[in-house]
């Protein structure tokens, strides 16, 4: 409220007041947030809002930006990013740096499979720190992401990764719940069957601490994390309804559109600080 009474000259009493000015002035509100939260792009945009008409409505145009360059400029080396345990795993703290390392490495490796802008990666993965590394390095490349949980059975993941035709599957050999382990290793081989377009499948031994070629996939390097700057809507993820009256229908969602929203959402309304 202090930066757009200073940068804009508005006075806002309060909520009520900075909701009604973001939804009647939608250009002013959210050049205001890509101005406050500096947003960074190698080229202007155009304008704010184009087209206007539902679906088509075109943001920022002209703008070139990369949402995970974003999450991984700020913060200090061992500040930390992320806190996970599972029931494989004691609990654990990835640092900011250790995130901007793996990242990289992630990237690195998955550029020397040949995966670039516009490239689908789909992840068969549970919710560790190495799925959040690998969709970093995804969207670093402007390749595009879709996942689905280990526990969704082989014709759930066929029929939502197939329709993006895939260049690269990440996979667990499987998983543990409630004590119980479940290898997903011959539901693994179904799927990649039943999709031809995948180039390569990397596992990553989450059952198996030796097992897989993660590590050989994505091996340590020196060379520095670049990101792929992309126009505004390009793809950064692909989610799915529930496929209860059909074929699960694949939405796709921008990687300018992600960033602004989260910029968005986390400051102004979880007032999340870091």
């Amino acid at each position: 409220m202090d930066w757009l009474r200073e940068e804009r000259g508005l006075s806002l009493a309060g909520y009520d007041e900075l909701h009604a000015w973001s939804v009647d002035d939608l250009d002013a509100f959210w050049a205001s947030i890509w101005d406050f939260f500096e947003v960074r792009s190698s080229a202007p945009y155009e304008r704010v809002l184009g087209a206007r008409e539902m679906p088509g409505a075109q943001w920022f145009t002209g703008a070139r930006l990369n949402y995970a360059e974003h999450i991984l400029r700020d913060g200090r080396d061992d500040e930390p990013a992320i806190l996970h345990s599972s029931e494989l795993r004691a609990l654990a703290t990835i640092t900011r740096g250790e995130l901007r390392r793996e990242v990289a490495r992630a990237a690195a490796g998955l550029r020397a499979l040949g995966v670039g802008p516009g490239d689908r990666v789909v992840a068969y993965l549970p919710n560790i720190p190495e799925t959040v590394v690998a969709f970093l390095a995804t969207a670093s490349l402007g390749a595009v992401w879709s996942s689905a949980a280990p526990e969704f059975g082989a014709r759930s993941v066929i029929d939502r990764f197939a329709q993006i035709v895939p260049k690269v599957l990440l996979t667990v050999d499987g998983y543990r719940y409630g004590g119980k382990d479940h290898d997903r290793s011959e539901l693994i081989e179904r799927v990649q069957g039943e999709m031809p377009s995948l180039a390569h499948t990397v596992t990553l031994g989450y059952l198996d601490g030796d097992g897989g070629d993660w590590d050989e996939a994505f091996p340590e390097t020196e060379e520095e994390l670049e990101f792929e700057r992309v126009p505004f809507d390009h793809p950064m993820w692909v989610l799915y309804s529930s496929g209860t009256t059909g074929l699960p229908k694949a939405i796709v969602h921008s990687q300018g559109g992600i960033l602004i929203e989260h910029l968005k959402k986390h400051n102004l309304h979880v007032d999340a600080q870091e």
